[in-house]
């Protein structure tokens, strides 16, 4: 029994380092002892399933909550991505402008905007120590048609109502100031982001929950979910509203597989750097960095003093397959770790001591969707597609009041009621989704080495898998 749990704990750390690197032993929680009652189930311990819970408890202490995980609480993408508490609306301003108009799309980025500090305060109030730092976030350019993209994004910004105060232009020598990333050309800086350690969030969110009276069972697969029924292996949940809080692994569920893509995002991380290597990096205010390659990069100076380094790119498994041998991809960590090399010189002998990776839910017209079905007894959101630290939270936020009934500010965004179509079946996903990163990735180097912008690369990075 005691090897057993050790081998559990020693694979649940192994998905990332924020899970390595929590600072308490991985026990998990008792799984579904039976049938069981309650007026609230939700499926999924992430982001946004624990958002939802704490939000619904924090409304009504007076409710019966339970909460079902596979794994463990952070187990998925709450457990491994890159930390970036961002502002940014999770999808695309297009699609929200069918429902909202311009005002709806200027009012979701506002929403998201002010998420960033709502999350901070819980954060304070329960006491989650998880290196929390909002000194906003950089975007960096490295060759001339990154530098053409960071004035295009600002312009995009600037048409969706955000100022000089929200978002502004940098030089190479204002980003020096800030991070000094060798090449850097020039980029953009904004106020709202925080840099946070994510797996000590979400489990310090777990914790609240349960200090608020909801019930958290762990290890306990959700084999189907229906309207206010969650069958499980051990069990079944009657409840009043059921949540499906799946994200990616949305698509395990009957007669979900086309629901999302499941794209995997990876990371690489360095050992803890001495004081001299930051000392010639500079980055004190922990900014959380993203150049703007088709196939970009992403960065964040840890709570531990490492590099922690991610991007995009790993093929994508037919049938929408999640497969933990997927999350070790040599190829995809070399060109991470190539990258970091290369914008941080003084870490060029540093020791990567940590490769993950995960899949993201990407919806087919790649924005995220909140609903609530009362007669049925079904809610859900998710589609988050690689924004879900601050999305999760309006996610949670917002479910909370549909399911009690209110009618808010956030019940009335976007995204609540958008539905996304399904994806194409197989093999047209798959080769659609494959033959873009080719092009992404070619035109990457392409750009690289010519310092001129691939105008196809930008065709394509502008339609996407899913546009």
């Amino acid at each position: 029994m005691l090897e057993a749990a050790t081998a559990d704990e020693a694979r649940w750390r192994a998905r990332s380092l924020w899970l390595d690197t929590l600072g308490e032993p991985i026990v998990p929680r008792a799984a579904l002892p039976g049938h069981t009652t309650c007026d609230v189930a939700i499926v999924g311990a992430g982001f946004v399933g624990l958002w939802t819970a704490y939000s619904l408890i924090r409304a009504d202490p007076s409710l019966r909550v339970v909460v079902l995980e596979a794994e463990i609480a952070g187990y998925g993408a709450a457990g491994r991505n890159a930390g970036f508490v961002s502002a940014g609306i999770s999808g695309e301003a297009r699609v929200y402008e069918r429902s909202g108009g311009r005002d709806g799309v200027v009012r979701a980025e506002r929403a998201m905007i002010d998420a960033i500090d709502a999350i901070g305060r819980v954060v304070a109030e329960e006491r989650i120590d998880c290196g929390w730092v909002k000194n906003g976030a950089l975007r960096v350019a490295t060759s001339p048609p990154q530098l053409e993209r960071v004035r295009a994004g600002l312009e995009a910004r600037r048409a969706r109502g955000l100022g000089p105060a929200d978002v502004s232009l940098l030089s190479a020598e204002e980003v020096a100031a800030r991070v000094r990333i060798a090449g850097a050309l020039g980029g953009t800086y904004t106020p709202h982001c925080a840099r946070v350690h994510p797996g000590r969030l979400v489990r310090g969110l777990a914790r609240a929950c349960e200090a608020r009276g909801v019930t958290i069972h762990e290890r306990t697969r959700a084999h189907d979910l229906a309207g206010g029924v969650v069958t499980c292996a051990t069990g079944t949940v009657h409840a009043e509203m059921a949540v499906r809080a799946t994200e990616s692994y949305t698509v395990r569920l009957p007669g979900r597989r086309r629901a999302f893509l499941p794209m995997y995002s990876h990371m690489v991380a360095t050992e803890p750097l001495p004081d001299a290597v930051w000392a010639e990096i500079g980055w004190a205010g922990c900014e959380p960095t993203a150049d703007q390659q088709h196939l970009f990069a992403y960065a964040q100076r840890t709570v531990d003093g490492r590099i922690a380094m991610g991007g995009r790119a790993a093929p994508y498994r037919a049938g929408s397959v999640i497969d933990e041998a997927d999350e070790a991809r040599p190829e995809v960590h070399d060109r991470i770790e190539g990258t970091l090399r290369a914008w941080f010189p003084a870490a060029a002998e540093a020791t990567i001591t940590h490769r993950w990776g995960g899949p993201l839910a990407i919806p087919r017209d790649w924005s995220m969707g909140i609903g609530c079905d009362r007669r049925r007894g079904l809610a859900w959101a998710g589609g988050l597609s690689g924004h879900g630290v601050v999305a999760s939270h309006l996610c949670g936020r917002t479910l909370a009041d549909l399911i009690r009934g209110e009618e808010t500010q956030l019940t009335s965004l976007p995204w609540v009621g958008h539905t996304s179509p399904e994806w194409e079946p197989e093999p047209a996903r798959l080769v659609a989704t494959r033959a873009i990163a080719a092009v992404l990735h070619s035109a990457d180097r392409r750009e690289s080495a010519t310092g001129r912008t691939a105008r196809r690369a930008a065709l394509v990075a502008r339609w996407r898998p899913g546009r």
